[in-house]
Parts: structure tokens; C-alpha cells; sequence
């Protein structure tokens, strides 16, 4: 495969340095923006599959030539890539019924690495994508990495406490989130308190800033679009914090 980023954007452009995608003989994953950049991009990174070629640079105005009006440069360099995306943040999703499996799906597409984690195979039979059997849910946050976004929509409201407890231990996750009400909410801050954590980083109930709409594929979406907007502050943060 080939991997494709935009290592420069000058003026107005379709998306910024950094970005990527990986191109195969068959298929495409990510994106550099879309449009003729793209098709062009992809085209070259063909050519370097059919030729044994390693590495390629294309600069490419974003003109009348190509039929896009952005105005801006591009820069992006190509080369050839191990079988597996750039590292990218995982997503520990605890609990595999209806709102779940809802949620991977939702976040297939998006640049995460998301696991479904229930102890019921069942539920996690009925699931597509990367699932994880286990009696022992609450390790997994212990030993996730920083930056590991966790949503626990379990069955099981202790067990929905316990994991958030795990997870508010810890101050380097950028979101961890509950499925619930108002009224759960204020049932896990008293649980939290009486155990000397802080509830306040907690979101409860999930994707509520966007709607209260209770179907499963909706909180869903919803849910996708809130953690990915807290993982850009996260990220954003992390990195001023490091210059």
C-alpha cells in the first residue's frame, strides 16, 4: 500500500497538513480532501505500486488547471507503507447491546481504533468489528494508553459506575463518557464523592449537547461527534502543552 500526507497547505485547501490516506490496487482508506487532488494523488500512488516505487513528492496547485477553486498549494509525499493505518487514538466501548454496536458502527469510519468490550459473547456475537470478551472489564481502562477515549453503556448500572470510577482515576483520557439521565448522573456523583472522585469530568448522559433523541443509532452519531470534538481539544492541548 501507499501512504499518502499533506506535509504542506498554503492558502485555502481542502484539508490540513497531516492528513492522510492509504491507497491500494483496489481500494482507498482516509482522505487528503476529495476532488481532483485526490483522483490525481491516487493515480500516482498506483503508478508507484505498478512500478516498485518507494517514494514520490507532488506539489500541486489548487487551480482552474485541475478544476478545483481553492486557491491554495499542496505538498504531499508518498511512500510506501506497512499493512495498518498510522497509530491513531483507541476507543474502549464497554457494553455491546443496542447502543453499542450502534456506536462502533458510528465510529468505524472515523480515525479511531475502537474495541467492543462486554462479558455476554451474545451481544458481542451480533457485533462487526473488534470486540473483546472478558469477566474483567475495569482492566482494560487501567491498562489503556493515554488518550484512550472510553463510553461505557453497559446493562449493568454498578458495573456502569465502577468503569467510570476506573476511568475518572486517570487524567490523561480525553473523554470518558455514560449512557443515562440526569438522575443517574447525580446518582454516580454521590457513588464518586463517597470514593474521593471527581464527577465533574464525566459526560452523562452521552451526546445530549446535540439531542435528546433516545433511539440507538442517533445517540450514536451523536455520541461520535462529541468525542471526536473532545478529542481535537485534547489533542490541541497535548500539543501546546509539548512546544
Amino acid at each position: 500500500m501507499i501512504r499518502v500526507r499533506v506535509t504542506a497547505a498554503k492558502g485555502s485547501t481542502p484539508r490540513e497538513a497531516g492528513a492522510w490516506m492509504i491507497v491500494t490496487p483496489d481500494a482507498t482508506q482516509g482522505t487528503i480532501g476529495g476532488g481532483q487532488l485526490e483522483y490525481m494523488a491516487i493515480d500516482r500512488a498506483r503508478q508507484m505500486l505498478a512500478r516498485g516505487e518507494a517514494e514520490a513528492r507532488m506539489e500541486i496547485p489548487l487551480g482552474p488547471e485541475i478544476g478545483q477553486c481553492c486557491g491554495g498549494r499542496v505538498t504531499l509525499m508518498l511512500d510506501r507503507h506497512a499493512p495498518d493505518s498510522p497509530n491513531q487514538p483507541r476507543a474502549l466501548i464497554f457494553g455491546a447491546g443496542h447502543v453499542g454496536r450502534a456506536l462502533a458502527r458510528a465510529l468505524e469510519p472515523l480515525p479511531l481504533d475502537a474495541t467492543l468490550i462486554d462479558s455476554r459473547a451474545g451481544e458481542l456475537a451480533l457485533a462487526s468489528g473488534p470486540t473483546l470478551l472478558t469477566p474483567l472489564p475495569e482492566a482494560q481502562i487501567r491498562e489503556a494508553a493515554p488518550g484512550t477515549v472510553v463510553v461505557i453503556v453497559t446493562h449493568d448500572h454498578a458495573l456502569d459506575f465502577l468503569l467510570a470510577a476506573e476511568a475518572l482515576a486517570r487524567s490523561d483520557l480525553p473523554y470518558v463518557g455514560m449512557i443515562g439521565s440526569a438522575t443517574k448522573r447525580a446518582q454516580f456523583s454521590r457513588f464518586a464523592a463517597a470514593r474521593g472522585i471527581d464527577p465533574a469530568p464525566l459526560i452523562c448522559p452521552i451526546g445530549a449537547g446535540f439531542s435528546r433523541d433516545k433511539r440507538p443509532e442517533l445517540i450514536a452519531a451523536f455520541t461520535a461527534a462529541e468525542v471526536m470534538a473532545h478529542l481535537t481539544h485534547f489533542s490541541a492541548r497535548t500539543s501546546a502543552c509539548n512546544s
